[in-house]
Formats: structure tokens, sequence, C-alpha cells
């Protein structure tokens, strides 16, 4: 059974795209695309286009609420981070933009025959944007490679790919293909020790576990909301010297100081506002299921929330796994063992042989089961477990408000599909 600090039925009825359909509800394992959103997020930007609705700046009431309402998301996310300053928290239009504008950012200050670490795990908004920079710079690529039967980091390889020469290593904190948790720790600890900056896509991990930017050491990490359940946006965290020395590019008129400087035009507001819900559903988890008292700060409720999830999620993570595990001709590309579930994310992709993941994401979405297939801009990781040319795989992506009977009815699902396909 799931965590029974979490009441499965509570957090389902908080999201309007599964209460509102009961059992017509689609089986929602498309969710490290992006996922479903609560009810405190849809509130929250009612709210902001309702009753905030002005540009920032102006003396009149409407203004002035907008701004506080745009800070507070900033400190929610700063929170959420475990931020020194709200001004080292940024928005953009999502993660590829912001790592896009950042690398530039980055890349006034290299020079050629600089070095730039890369990992063949990531997801190809963390490797195009410094792939190019290195071509329009003429800088040296280097990588950190993993076995395609491990699906894990040797970190033994670190002292061979990091010289004196690195001068900015990029890393993710979690596989979208693999679902593998990456020791960001220790990749920053060894980059930092040739006096590289440290750039992490905490994409995938952030709808699942607890960010601390200052155990981790990094200088700039970078999420996308809409994974963890918020709206379309894009949040960076950077250390504030970090932040203060770049040179950004952006219009004369904007601020010299974060995360003005970074924000390039007139921010989505209403989507910020959005975020800011997502960290108080998380909140509110915290304190109805977690350990969390409401006199607690933001962030330890927002923690406690988070550790109830994951408690929720590793149970149907275990069941997903041992579901699939029955069928012969099927293959996790992920670590299977169950005391490795705390090195990886709910985010399970197989292959299926002589299959193309394509035909089985179409199957599934005729039993209302909503799964992704191909590379999905893992391009890196997929080419290294030799699937480009085949398809990729199929990956299935848990969530906070999936159900052990969800998997049970995806499983069953498969398998009437295997039998009917021969």
């Amino acid at each position: 059974m799931a965590d029974s600090r979490l009441d499965i039925d509570a957090i389902r009825h908080e999201f309007p795209a599964i209460a509102n359909r009961g059992d017509a509800a689609p089986v929602f394992f498309d969710n490290p695309a992006g996922t479903q959103v609560p009810r405190r997020v849809i509130d929250r930007i009612n709210h902001a286009l309702i009753e905030d609705n002005a540009n920032l700046g102006g003396y009149f009431d409407t203004s002035q609420r907008a701004v506080a309402q745009a800070q507070e998301a900033h400190k929610a996310m700063g929170d959420l981070f475990n931020a020194n300053d709200w001004h080292e928290v940024i928005f953009g239009q999502n993660m590829t933009t912001l790592t896009f504008s950042m690398s530039r950012a980055i890349g006034r200050t290299l020079k050629e025959g600089d070095e730039i670490l890369l990992t063949r795990m990531d997801h190809d908004a963390n490797v195009a944007p410094w792939l190019m920079l290195a071509e329009d710079k003429g800088l040296v690529v280097r990588w950190i490679d993993f076995d395609p039967e491990a699906f894990e980091f040797d970190l033994t390889q670190l002292d061979d790919v990091i010289t004196d020469r690195l001068k900015v290593a990029a890393i993710g904190y979690a596989s979208n293909v693999t679902g593998t948790i990456h020791d960001v720790k220790a990749i920053t600890k060894a980059a930092k020790a040739v006096g590289a900056l440290v750039y992490v896509d905490a994409v995938q991990f952030a709808p699942h576990g607890v960010i601390d930017v200052q155990d981790l050491g990094c200088d700039i990490l970078v999420c996308s909301a809409y994974k963890f359940y918020g709206p379309h946006h894009g949040v960076l965290w950077g250390r504030r010297d970090v932040l203060d020395r770049l040179e950004a590019y952006k219009v004369r008129a904007s601020s010299t100081i974060p995360p003005g400087k970074f924000e390039t035009g007139t921010t989505n507001r209403e989507s910020l506002a959005g975020v800011l819900g997502a960290i108080e559903h998380f909140e509110w988890i915290g304190t109805t299921f977690g350990n969390a008292s409401n006199a607690a700060t933001r962030r330890e409720r927002f923690v406690a929330g988070m550790h109830a999830v994951d408690a929720h999620e590793r149970v149907l993570t275990a069941r997903l796994i041992e579901g699939l595990q029955s069928f012969p001709k099927l293959k996790i590309q992920g670590l299977t063992e169950k005391q490795a579930l705390s090195r990886r994310v709910p985010t399970v992709s197989f292959t299926y042989e002589g299959t193309d993941p394509a035909d089985i994401c179409k199957a599934m979405a005729r039993k209302n089961i909503s799964l992704w297939h191909g590379h999905n801009y893992g391009i890196e990781p997929t080419t290294r477990l030799g699937l480009m040319d085949k398809g990729g795989v199929v990956r299935v992506g848990l969530a906070q408000y999936n159900t052990a009977e969800e998997v049970d009815r995806f499983i069953r699902s498969f398998g009437e599909w295997t039998t009917a396909a021969g």
C-alpha cells in the first residue's frame, strides 16, 4: 500500500482535471512531460488576472498588489531552493529559454580553448545550448559517460574529464529517460575544485525531491514549474555573486540587478501567481499529511509535503517495476532494484522486443492511459542506450495523484495488448 499518511482521494480531489471527471479521468502517466495542476494554482492565476492585473511600478493599488504578488512568488521559489535571497530567483518562459539566455551570458566570460563538461544522461536543453556556445567560442567539450547496463555514472572518471581548463560543468539532477538521480554534490565538488561554474538542470528532480542549493554547492540551478504541478513557466536560481558579475543580454531600460536584469520583457505574472499556488499546494500536503505544523516556516512545510509525496511515489514505483518485470520481452531502461529506488525518480522507461514504442503508446491511449514515447528530448541517453533508431522508449511517469489501482490497470491493459499482439 502507499504511504498511509497520504490520503490519495484527498490529493486527487485537489486536481480538477481528475476530480471533475470521476471514473472517466485518464490515467495520467505522462507526468515527466508536465503534470496536472491543483486548484490552488488555478485560484492564484484567476485572482492575478482579475484583481492584480497591472504592470509593475505604478503608484495605484492594482500595480502595488501586482508587485507584492510577484515578489511573493520569487520568495516562495527561494524557499523551495533554500536560497539566501529572493533576488537570486529568476523567472522565464521555460528552462530551455533560460538556459540559452544564461549560457550566452556565461559565454561572455569564456575564451577559445576553455573547457565545458556535459553528460551523456542529460536532456538536450542542458546540452544543445552549451554545444552551440562551444562552436561559437571555440570551446573544448568533455563528457561524463554512463554504462548503458548500469544506468549510473562511474564517478571515478571525473579525474579524466575534469582539468584545470574547465570553466563550466552543466549537469542534470535526474534523467528524464532513465530516471537516475545523479550525485550532483560530488560532481559539483570536483568541478568547483578547479574553479569551474556549475549549472544544474533540476527539471526532472524538482517534482519528486527536496532541493537544497546550499548543500549542493552549485552556482546555478534551473527547473520547470509545470513539472511540479504549476503553470508553464521556467525558474532559475543563481548564486547572488555569480548573477551580479554576469553581464545580461537585456534592454537598456531594465534593471541592472537581479532578478530584473535577467527577466527580459514583461514577465507572465499570472504564471508567477500559479507557481506560488504550486508551492502552497505542497505546503498543504506538509501540514495535512506530513509532520509540519502551520507555525512552521514555508520551507519546512514544503519539505514535509515533498517527503510525504516521495514516500507515496516510491511505493508506486516499486509496484510498477515489479509489474513490468513480469513480461519476458520487456526491458526497463533504468534502475530496478528495490534498494536503488532512492537513486531514481518515478520516471520508468522501457522497451519491448520487436515493437515500436509508439505502437504501445497508441494502444494505451485507446485505453485512456496517457504515456510518452521516443527520445523525449533525451538525445544523449537515448543514443547511448542504442535506441535512437529503434523509436526510443515507452516512458511511464508517476506523480502524487496516481494510485496503485492505476498502476495495476496499466499493467493489466499492457498484458492484454501483448496477448492480442502475439
